[in-house]
Protein backbone atom coordinates (compact mmCIF):
# COMPACT_ATOMS: atom_id res chain seq x y z
CA UNK A 1 0.00 0.00 0.00
CA UNK A 2 1.35 3.31 -1.15
CA UNK A 3 0.41 6.48 1.21
CA UNK A 4 -0.49 9.50 -1.32
CA UNK A 5 -1.65 12.79 -1.55
CA UNK A 6 -5.06 13.75 -2.51
CA UNK A 7 -3.50 14.28 -5.69
CA UNK A 8 -3.64 10.71 -6.27
CA UNK A 9 -7.10 8.67 -7.06
CA UNK A 10 -7.86 6.85 -3.73
CA UNK A 11 -7.75 3.32 -4.83
CA UNK A 12 -6.90 -0.16 -3.64
CA UNK A 13 -3.22 0.35 -3.24
CA UNK A 14 -3.33 4.10 -3.01
CA UNK A 15 -4.09 5.23 0.33
CA UNK A 16 -5.45 9.07 -0.38
CA UNK A 17 -6.66 11.11 2.53
CA UNK A 18 -10.52 13.05 2.58
CA UNK A 19 -10.89 15.95 0.42
CA UNK A 20 -12.28 18.61 1.55
CA UNK A 21 -11.56 17.89 4.94
CA UNK A 22 -9.30 19.67 6.87
CA UNK A 23 -5.34 17.82 6.16
CA UNK A 24 -2.28 19.34 6.41
CA UNK A 25 -0.50 19.39 9.81
CA UNK A 26 -0.46 23.05 10.96
CA UNK A 27 -4.16 22.93 9.92
CA UNK A 28 -4.91 20.85 13.65
CA UNK A 29 -1.56 22.99 15.28
CA UNK A 30 -2.00 25.16 18.66
CA UNK A 31 -4.46 24.69 21.46
CA UNK A 32 -8.62 24.30 20.56
CA UNK A 33 -7.64 22.43 16.64
CA UNK A 34 -8.25 18.75 17.58
CA UNK A 35 -9.42 16.64 14.90
CA UNK A 36 -13.24 17.38 15.07
CA UNK A 37 -14.58 13.61 13.95
CA UNK A 38 -13.62 10.57 12.45
CA UNK A 39 -12.33 12.14 8.80
CA UNK A 40 -10.05 14.41 10.51
CA UNK A 41 -8.71 12.17 12.60
CA UNK A 42 -7.85 10.03 10.23
CA UNK A 43 -6.64 12.86 7.78
CA UNK A 44 -4.34 13.75 10.64
CA UNK A 45 -2.23 10.33 10.88
CA UNK A 46 -2.33 10.29 7.19
CA UNK A 47 -0.80 13.63 7.09
CA UNK A 48 1.54 12.57 10.32
CA UNK A 49 2.41 9.70 8.41
CA UNK A 50 3.42 11.01 5.39
CA UNK A 51 5.57 13.61 6.57
CA UNK A 52 7.87 10.93 8.63
CA UNK A 53 7.81 8.74 5.26
CA UNK A 54 8.82 12.01 3.48
CA UNK A 55 11.76 12.84 5.90
CA UNK A 56 13.26 9.61 5.45
CA UNK A 57 12.99 9.95 1.82
CA UNK A 58 14.95 13.05 2.36
CA UNK A 59 17.89 11.38 4.81
CA UNK A 60 18.20 8.49 2.04
CA UNK A 61 18.93 10.96 -0.72
CA UNK A 62 21.16 13.10 1.54
CA UNK A 63 22.77 9.73 2.66
CA UNK A 64 23.24 8.42 -0.54
CA UNK A 65 23.23 10.41 -3.37
CA UNK A 66 22.65 7.05 -5.26
CA UNK A 67 19.00 7.39 -5.11
CA UNK A 68 18.70 10.79 -6.03
CA UNK A 69 19.08 9.95 -10.01
CA UNK A 70 17.48 6.63 -11.80
CA UNK A 71 19.28 3.61 -11.17
CA UNK A 72 20.78 1.70 -13.83
CA UNK A 73 20.08 -0.95 -12.08
CA UNK A 74 17.58 -4.37 -12.14
CA UNK A 75 14.94 -4.12 -10.16
CA UNK A 76 16.07 -7.05 -7.52
CA UNK A 77 19.44 -5.44 -7.11
CA UNK A 78 17.51 -2.12 -6.06
CA UNK A 79 15.53 -3.82 -3.75
CA UNK A 80 19.02 -5.68 -2.61
CA UNK A 81 20.44 -1.39 -2.68
CA UNK A 82 17.55 -0.21 -0.65
CA UNK A 83 17.79 -3.04 1.94
CA UNK A 84 21.82 -3.00 2.20
CA UNK A 85 21.78 1.33 2.88
CA UNK A 86 18.98 0.82 5.16
CA UNK A 87 21.11 -1.81 7.15
CA UNK A 88 24.22 0.82 6.99
CA UNK A 89 21.81 3.65 8.28
CA UNK A 90 20.72 2.38 11.38
CA UNK A 91 24.49 0.78 12.15
CA UNK A 92 25.71 4.24 12.02
CA UNK A 93 22.77 5.86 13.91
CA UNK A 94 23.11 3.19 16.08
CA UNK A 95 27.04 3.31 16.62
CA UNK A 96 28.54 6.38 15.75
CA UNK A 97 27.00 9.31 17.93
CA UNK A 98 28.61 11.98 15.53
CA UNK A 99 27.04 10.81 12.57
CA UNK A 100 25.41 13.83 11.33
CA UNK A 101 24.54 15.30 7.66
CA UNK A 102 22.20 18.04 6.07
CA UNK A 103 18.90 16.53 4.96
CA UNK A 104 17.26 17.99 1.73
CA UNK A 105 13.77 18.39 0.82
CA UNK A 106 12.17 15.60 -1.25
CA UNK A 107 10.53 15.70 -4.79
CA UNK A 108 7.08 15.17 -5.43
CA UNK A 109 6.08 13.41 -8.49
CA UNK A 110 3.76 16.14 -9.97
CA UNK A 111 1.73 13.76 -12.83
CA UNK A 112 0.49 10.53 -14.11
CA UNK A 113 -0.80 9.44 -16.78
CA UNK A 114 -3.81 7.25 -17.79
CA UNK A 115 -3.25 4.27 -19.89
CA UNK A 116 -4.88 3.60 -23.12
CA UNK A 117 -6.17 0.38 -24.01
CA UNK A 118 -5.72 -0.75 -27.83
CA UNK A 119 -8.92 0.37 -29.05
CA UNK A 120 -7.93 3.99 -28.20
CA UNK A 121 -11.04 4.09 -25.65
CA UNK A 122 -10.78 5.00 -21.78
CA UNK A 123 -14.50 3.54 -21.02
CA UNK A 124 -13.10 -0.35 -19.81
CA UNK A 125 -10.39 1.61 -17.87
CA UNK A 126 -12.57 4.31 -16.49
CA UNK A 127 -14.84 1.40 -15.40
CA UNK A 128 -12.53 -0.40 -13.52
CA UNK A 129 -11.50 2.56 -11.85
CA UNK A 130 -14.55 3.47 -10.48
CA UNK A 131 -15.02 0.17 -9.42
CA UNK A 132 -11.33 0.54 -7.42
CA UNK A 133 -12.06 3.67 -6.00
CA UNK A 134 -15.63 2.68 -4.31
CA UNK A 135 -13.85 0.08 -2.85
CA UNK A 136 -10.81 1.63 -1.56
CA UNK A 137 -13.12 4.72 -0.36
CA UNK A 138 -15.07 1.70 1.85
CA UNK A 139 -11.74 0.72 3.24
CA UNK A 140 -10.71 4.16 3.77
CA UNK A 141 -13.94 4.75 5.45
CA UNK A 142 -13.36 1.31 8.03
CA UNK A 143 -10.51 2.74 8.94
CA UNK A 144 -11.71 5.99 9.50
CA UNK A 145 -14.30 4.30 11.98
CA UNK A 146 -11.54 1.51 13.81
CA UNK A 147 -10.16 5.19 14.68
Amino acid sequence: IFLVDCGFPNRRQFLAPFRGVRYHLQDFAGQGNHPENEKELFNLCHASLRNVIEKIFGIFKSRFTIFKSASPFLFKTRVELVLVCVTLHNFLRKECRSDEFPIEAVDEPSSSTLPINEDHTFEPIIQIQEQERKYANAWRTSIDMDM
